[in-house]
């Protein structure tokens, strides 16, 4: 009788991860209401046994750096388990990868994004997913490169293996940047680039970090003899033989251990390059802007697979008589955190949606992009560390266990507000971004101004966002607070046009005005809990 398994919670399995309302609503409102099928077919599969189990044995069995072959012939290649491929090629074969730049329909670019968002199995696999995403816009400062290359890096195929680029069936990208003497300072780089007679370069220095070396191309940053200048690496030459790309080790990370993430010798490495000398920054910016994306929308996701992680676990565990769900201050917990996602989610959206406006020639919706992305960057990518360790937190003990699947949540959160540039990289974009492109500001507010008279206690935080720019002298100092600010206004101004009222009113009740605590689970009395939390639920089954 000692054995008999009581109380305890059924696998979230069996369920639509895109079963979200305020996925769903913003699928349509952003231009791509035609993809749901997709989206809901996509997130059907996310909600197996089999898929999460890919993701599991991907996890649990990583990446191993084969440099040499028996025979003491350099070959500079990854070992992948089988899952980590089964995951791959879902994501490549629905498109999450650079699909949407070859896709002519509005809102091909949101399609993408509720697809990434969906699509939570695994962290991992989804750095090279993003990456080759990103590429694309910065390949095309080089047109006859991207002639060459963009159809391979869109082509929803997996094609695994070493071989010439532009004899294989589609490509993956990487990006391949910081060294270890700068960090985010990539103006410091010291790799050199020699250019050559037939138009190649030759690439020789350390990089410090790079994420998926098994990619087909790299774009890198090299110190060319006009400058730092973005460059083209494929891993296998035009004539088969390898590039000189040497793979000194790979990472022990924090997060995931699925994706390999390595450090990379580039021994007179042969290179194309993209764009103008001197203009390398410039170049991949276009690129870096995309990861920013990206790192928006993992974010997001992971807050989503927390809570609806703790609330399935609250409305199944008994605790003191009562189910969890149904006790007063673990209601407040998960509404909280509920409200937190639903926030994220709602401007990943919007934010999908102006990059597919933009891309489509949209000036007003390109300034907002700018600015929207770097702040949002910078504070829905902060929230996700907290917001995994009170969803651990729900599950009590067993959520501190690896086989619950919150410890991996947690280990990853970090990522993301490092990923392309850290917290103050962000914040001090905004301020960058705001003195060369004053528009961007005017675009920001007159987005979030379309709420106007809605909320006074919106409308009070607007004109508090707007005051944090007359003190010039202070606001590098203040930059992260203003980041904050102007994340906060913008969720807001979503959530009170688009969102569930119950969430909008919560959310300025707290983020806005202040009625609030410094944890999670601190909402004031008097709000309508129940529909937030009814919306974190998932339906199993």
């Amino acid at each position: 009788m000692t054995h008999e398994v009581v109380n305890q919670v059924p696998p979230l399995a069996g369920h639509d991860t895109a079963d979200e309302a305020v996925l769903l609503d913003g699928l349509a409102r952003e231009g791509a209401g035609w993809a749901e099928p997709e989206v809901r077919e996509l997130g059907r599969l996310a909600g197996t046994e089999r898929a999460q189990e890919w993701g599991r044995l991907a996890n649990e069995n990583p990446p191993v750096l084969r440099t040499h072959d028996r025979y003491g012939h350099r070959i500079d290649e990854v070992e992948f388990h089988p899952a980590w491929h089964e995951l791959m090629n879902v994501a490549v074969t629905h498109g999450l990868h650079g699909s949407a730049w070859a896709d002519p329909r509005e809102g091909a670019h949101v399609a993408r994004a509720a697809k990434f968002y969906t699509w939570r199995v695994d962290a991992g696999h989804g750095c090279p997913i993003s990456m080759t995403y990103a590429a694309v816009p910065a390949l095309r400062q080089s047109p006859e490169l991207a002639a060459q290359y963009e159809p391979l890096l869109a082509k929803p195929e997996y094609d695994f293996g070493l071989r010439a680029p532009l004899t294989k069936d589609a490509l993956l990208a990487g990006m391949s940047m910081t060294e270890k003497q700068g960090g985010s300072d990539v103006r410091a780089n010291t790799t050199r680039a020699a250019p050559q007679p037939d138009g190649t370069y030759r690439l020789v220095g350390h990089k410090w970090f790079t994420s998926a070396p098994m990619c087909d191309v790299f774009l890198t940053l090299a110190q060319a003899p006009g400058g730092l200048t973005c460059f083209l690496v494929p891993r296998v030459l035009p004539d088969g033989a390898l590039n000189p790309l040497r793979l000194m080790r790979l990472k022990d990370k924090l997060g995931n251990k699925s994706n390999a993430s390595s450090e990379v010798e580039y021994d007179d490495a042969v290179a194309w390059r993209v764009g103008d000398e001197g203009r390398g920054v410039r170049t991949i910016i276009e690129m870096v802007n995309m990861t920013r994306l990206d790192c928006v929308i993992g974010a997001a996701s992971g807050m989503r697979l927390g809570v609806t992680t703790a609330a399935h676990h609250a409305a199944h565990r008994r605790a003191f008589g009562k189910y969890l769900i149904d006790q007063p201050l673990m209601r407040n917990v998960l509404a909280d955190l509920a409200i937190e996602s639903e926030a994220a989610t709602i401007t990943m959206l919007r934010l999908a949606g102006a990059t597919d406006r933009s891309v489509r020639g949209d000036a007003s919706e390109t300034d907002f992009k700018r600015l929207g992305l770097a702040v949002s960057k910078y504070w829905i990518c902060k929230r996700w560390p907290a917001h995994a360790a009170e969803s651990l937190e729900c599950l009590g003990g067993n959520g501190y266990v690896e086989e619950s699947g919150m410890p991996r949540l947690f280990r990853e959160s970090p990522l993301n507000s490092i990923w392309e540039g850290s917290g103050n990289v962000a914040a001090l974009d905004l301020l960058r971004a705001t003195l060369r492109e004053p528009q961007t500001l005017e675009a920001f507010f007159g987005e979030v101004e379309l709420a106007r008279g809605a909320d006074k206690r919106l409308d009070a935080a607007v004109q508090d966002a707007k005051d944090a720019f007359t003190d010039t002298a202070t606001i590098e100092l203040r930059a992260r607070r203003v980041a904050e600010r102007l994340t906060l206004v913008l969720q807001a101004s979503l959530l009170v046009r688009h969102g569930h009222p119950a969430v909008a009113d919560a959310f300025c009740a707290t983020r806005l005005a202040g009625d609030w605590g410094a944890a999670f689970g601190t909402l004031p009395p008097g709000l309508d809990l129940s529909p937030i939390i009814d919306r974190a639920i998932p339906k199993v089954g």
